[in-house]
């Protein structure tokens, strides 16, 4: 037998180019060492040097390399490649850095009565043994809650409308949510405030509900909206086809399949009113003891509770602050973690159903 094998070797695209490599390496660490040398000459400050120094010698080198392997087409893609690496590890830097901070300042302020007490009896020095954030968060928790009773429904009913409506009002519609998309928190209080002697109402939940009411509602209804459209026609043909009128086909069929999105879209929403701070400022009472009223009286919250204690000069009220923030934080990072699982969950349950529905044609075949 001859022992003549027909599979090459090796594959033409794996082949590894040890020169540019070598000059991919020299013009990474080449402006490093550079840039090092020359802030640390002048005593110039990190940030300069990073900017003025090493990102202007790194677009240099890189350059280089992309014009000496690809010619002039690859200095555009050379630049274009260290300016994403470079925002990209700036965010990612800097979003480390608040996560840091805040738990690293946050966590000495975390017990357990920190998480069920109350203020009444606690003033700017005192200490972090008596006192917590408990009734802020159950005043964030129920004015949140208000919000969610009107904002998800409404969100929800003008997705519904903008995918499954052919009225002439869609555009309409939607450019309104767009414009309350972009809408400036402070904005949104300051309108609240101007209305309240009109309405007659006073600083209680209500009207920080209310405050925050355009700020999820663009939220929820966007994302619900691209939920709704991710939905196969194919299923709502089938169900028209076997005689379902178009309300039985929508609630029977396009409602459960885009549950997972709408879920989604509500934990958004959630996430991202439960850190606003400006509304709130202006339309609520702040209340050291716990009110489970959102109707009458002052209500404390989270982002009302971190303002208040980190404007004074105190130590231990600004390590109460922090102490909130990193709350603040756990609470938003569990919505953001719900939200992201939900979505992963919809996207595995829409490719099994894929991979089921190729796999019975085959089988037909």
């Amino acid at each position: 037998m001859s022992n003549f094998d027909p599979r090459p070797k090796s594959q033409p695209w794996a082949a590894s180019n040890n020169s540019l490599r070598t000059n991919v390496v020299l013009a990474s660490v080449l402006p490093a060492i550079i840039g090092i040398c020359i802030a640390y000459l002048y005593q110039l400050d990190s940030g300069i040097g990073l900017i003025a120094v090493f990102l202007p010698l790194q677009l240099i080198s890189a350059s280089l390399v992309g014009f000496r392997r690809f010619g002039k087409k690859g200095i555009g893609d050379a630049s274009l490649l260290v300016m994403t690496i470079f925002l990209s590890t700036s965010v990612i830097v800097l979003l480390l850095s608040v996560l840091g901070s805040v738990i690293f300042k946050g966590y000495p302020a975390l017990s357990l009565h920190f998480f069920s007490q109350n203020n009444v009896y606690v003033s700017t020095t005192t200490s972090l043994d008596f006192g917590g954030v408990g009734h802020a968060i159950v005043g964030t928790l129920l004015v949140v809650l208000l919000t969610t009773l009107v904002a998800v429904p409404l969100g929800i009913a003008m997705a519904v409308f903008l995918t499954q409506s052919q009225s002439k009002l869609r555009a309409p519609v939607r450019v309104f949510t767009q414009a309350l998309s972009g809408l400036p928190s402070v904005v949104s209080g300051l309108f609240i405030l101007s209305i309240m002697p009109t309405l007659n109402l006073e600083r209680s939940g209500l009207t920080g509900a209310l405050a925050l009411f355009p700020l999820m509602l663009p939220t929820v209804a966007r994302v619900a909206e691209e939920a709704l459209r991710l939905v196969p026609q194919d299923l709502r043909m089938a169900a028209l086809a076997l005689g379902a009128p178009n309300y039985k086909a929508f609630f029977r069929v396009i409602l459960p399949a885009a549950k997972s999105g709408i879920v989604t879209a509500l934990l958004l929403g959630l996430a991202r009113v439960v850190g606003e701070t400006a509304p709130l400022i202006m339309t609520l009472n702040a209340n050291n003891s716990t009110n489970a009223n959102p109707f009458n009286g002052g209500i404390a919250s989270l982002p009302t509770y971190i303002y208040s204690f980190i404007s004074t000069k105190y130590q231990t009220s600004q390590e109460r602050a922090w102490g909130a923030a990193l709350v603040l934080l756990m609470l938003v990072g569990l919505l953001f973690g719900l939200a992201r699982v939900l979505s992963r969950k919809k996207k595995m349950k829409s490719n099994s159903k894929t991979l089921s529905m190729h796999s019975s044609k085959k089988g037909k075949n």
